[in-house]
C-alpha cells in the first residue's frame, strides 16, 4: 500500500477537515469517529505519514512509538474505558479491512462488544451484528 497524502486523515492533520479532537501531542492526534460502532469510538493516528502498523513499526522513531502507546493509555483513562474494558483494533491491508491508508487504531468501548468475528455455516468469517 502506498501512502496517499490526500487521504482523509492526512487532511485532518493539515486542518483541511475538522475533527472532534479528544487528545493531541507532538506525535499523536486522536478524535471521535464520525460513524461510531460503539458508544465510545476514538481513532488514534500518528502525525507521521505511515500507511499501516507494519510501516509504523518499521519506520517510526522510538519517540513516535512511545508517544503512540502512551497516548492510547491516556485516552483510555480519560474516556473511562479502563474499568469495563475496551477493544483496540488496527486493520492492515485489503484482507484486514483497512479503508484509509494512514496507520490508525480504533478504541471502542462503552458497552459489551461481543465476539470479534464469527464463522457462518460455510466457514466464512462474518462480523456479528453488534460489532458492525
Amino acid at each position: 500500500m502506498t501512502y496517499n497524502p490526500q487521504n482523509i486523515f492526512a487532511k485532518i492533520l493539515r486542518s483541511e477537515i475538522p475533527c472532534d479532537k479528544v487528545f493531541e501531542n507532538d506525535h499523536v492526534l486522536a478524535f471521535k469517529d464520525i460513524t461510531p460502532k460503539a458508544p465510545t469510538h476514538i481513532l488514534v493516528i500518528p502525525k507521521g505519514y505511515y500507511t499501516d502498523v507494519l510501516d509504523f513499526g518499521a519506520r517510526a522513531s522510538k519517540e513516535e512509538i512511545t508517544a503512540f502507546s502512551r497516548a492510547i493509555a491516556k485516552i483510555a483513562k480519560a474516556e473511562n474505558l479502563e474499568s469495563e474494558g475496551f477493544r483496540s483494533i488496527t486493520n492492515t491491508g485489503l484482507n484486514g479491512g483497512q479503508e484509509v491508508p494512514h496507520y490508525h487504531m480504533h478504541l471502542l468501548g462503552g458497552k459489551k462488544l461481543g465476539a470479534m468475528v464469527c464463522e457462518n455455516s460455510t466457514g466464512q468469517l462474518n462480523l456479528p451484528d453488534d460489532a458492525q
